[in-house]
């Protein structure tokens, strides 16, 4: 087991809700800007966001939906996602947060699964919400800046001056949707006290500070922009600009515009930041750290992203269930191609997949987690808990990795079959139950493809029906109703069987290697 020796000293972990752990870096400092919009340049200061919180949670506290509902939201990153997001905790409630990429279809089964009594979204998505909402426990469709229906501002009222009573360790504050291991989207259970040490944990390594500022593309329904931007980064007293939608030109501009000092972005973007000459028409001197996460990055592009910047550039670990952070990289505690050591408060095993036995330094098996920022487990999914945590608490990653002996860790591969498209999930037997749902379908199996830009596409084997002869475009237009653009497979081969092993599994290695 290894871990960080506690580089700011002890930590604790409070017995707080994540809001009044984001108030500590707001409160005392209310003429400060908090959060600005990078395409408009409106910005909310920090007496602003807490006031808009507050009075939103009255507001949604007179209209019976907190404490105790469940509010979507379906939007890209703006000044308001955290006034919703933060106010609906504040409340009591629980927030579930949806990619404003997916289809109608799958937005209402993470309301239904997710048991939302409100949806909050833009006048973008409001048409796709609504129809989204239609048959689901949903009451009212809040549009942010709306001009027709209900609008987020007709929701506001009189301010809830206090944290509505939770316990901190059992109330579901989020519930973001991952296919953890493999399978369709579950929703990921966490506590106030999940994401409370989560920020406390990565705040004690990154040691940002007041005068930082960050462009935040990584989406804030995503674990990743949720905690290290949404939460962390406003926690810790700095700025942050949106992007409602991740452009390179645009991204290069806000930089040089508002002196960013910190960058958080996936491997896709650390490609492009390290090669593409747009680059180099923009000042971004004031960049001191890249930080990438969300899939492994390769230590050529690390270094060479680090280089053209004249920037650190380090890694960091995690999944949804973990909050997301297990490991990152610390400033004067960095190994190339490492993903950092665990943060504090966590341990970690190498375990081998075949005997569970723990393995030594130096070795590859499949890393275990277990710290506060590990789920309580997937909603409404026993089962699927049960094989993800065991009941001494370790959380199975099913990432294989090598722990060296000064407890640097390094992503090897995966045992678990999901995609990474641009660090987002593709579950493999999600797009596979997709096209079998054609008529002309009989078979499907959908593998990962390296891809220099995206990190991997979707590739689909397909097993037409007798007689029939669906071709790519006829299956494109088939998923276009029914999944997201990411999940779509790249390539299609038309093969006359998959194979499979004499349990029925498929054989995806089989596949790859034919890629």
């Amino acid at each position: 087991m290894t871990g960080y020796r506690n580089l700011n000293g002890a930590i604790e972990v409070e017995d707080i809700s994540i809001t009044q752990k984001l108030f500590q870096g707001l409160l005392g400092r209310e003429d400060a800007i908090a959060i600005i919009d990078g395409p408009t340049g409106a910005a909310l200061t920090a007496g602003v966001l807490i006031d808009r919180i507050r009075r939103l949670a009255g507001g949604l506290t007179e209209r019976g939906v907190l404490p105790g509902g469940t509010v979507a939201i379906l939007a890209p990153n703006m000044p308001d996602y955290p006034v919703v997001f933060h106010a609906v905790a504040w409340g009591g409630g629980t927030v579930t947060t949806i990619n404003p990429s997916y289809t109608a279809p799958e937005i209402a089964h993470q309301l239904a699964d997710a048991g939302a009594v409100m949806l909050v979204t833009t006048p973008a998505f409001a048409a796709v919400a609504r129809l989204a909402a239609q048959g689901t426990g949903v009451r009212d469709v809040v549009v942010i800046g709306g001009q027709d229906g209900l609008t987020l501002e007709d929701v506001m009222g009189r301010p809830l001056m206090e944290q509505a009573p939770i316990d901190p360790t059992r109330h579901v504050v989020v519930l973001p949707y991952s296919s953890g291991t493999t399978g369709r989207p579950k929703g990921v259970m966490l506590s106030h006290r999940n994401l409370v040490a989560n920020v406390t944990q990565a705040g004690a390594v990154a040691q940002i500070t007041p005068e930082d500022v960050a462009i935040a593309f990584l989406p804030f329904f995503h674990i990743y922009g949720m905690t290290v931007l949404m939460n962390l980064f406003l926690q810790q007293k700095a700025r942050l600009v949106t992007m409602p939608r991740f452009d390179l030109e645009q991204f290069l501009g806000l930089i040089e515009t508002h002196r960013a000092t910190r960058l958080y972005i996936v491997p896709p973007v650390a490609l492009a930041l390290a090669k593409h000459p747009l680059v180099d028409r923009f000042d971004v001197s004031s960049v001191v750290e890249i930080f990438s996460g969300a899939a492994p990055l390769g230590p050529e592009t690390e270094q060479a992203v680090g280089a053209r910047f004249g920037a650190r550039a380090v890694q960091g670990y995690g999944m949804t269930e973990m909050s997301p952070i297990s490991h990152m990289s610390a400033p004067g505690h960095m190994r190339q191609g490492s993903s950092g050591r665990a943060v504090p408060l966590t341990e970690c095993r190498i375990i081998d997949p075949a005997t569970l036995a723990d393995l030594p330094p130096g070795s590859e098996g499949e890393l275990w987690v277990r710290g506060p920022q590990v789920m309580l487990g997937y909603l409404n999914n026993p089962h699927a808990t049960s094989e993800s945590l065991t009941p001494e608490g370790w959380l199975r990653t099913g990432d294989l990795a090598v722990i060296d002996e000064d407890g640097f860790m390094f992503i090897r591969d995966r045992l678990k079959e999901l995609i990474k498209v641009k660090g987002f999930q593709v579950a493999p037997a999600e797009v596979e139950a997709a096209l079998c749902a054609h008529p002309g379908v009989v078979d499907a199996a959908v593998v990962g493809r390296p891809d220099p830009e995206a990190g991997e596409r979707p590739v689909a084997f397909v097993v037409r029906a007798a007689g029939a002869e669906p071709g790519e475009t006829e299956l494109q237009a088939h998923l276009a109703g029914c999944l997201a653009h990411y999940k779509h497979p790249a390539e299609y081969r038309f093969v006359a069987s998959v194979p499979k092993s004499a349990s029925g599994k498929i054989l995806r290695r089989e596949l790859r290697a034919g890629l």
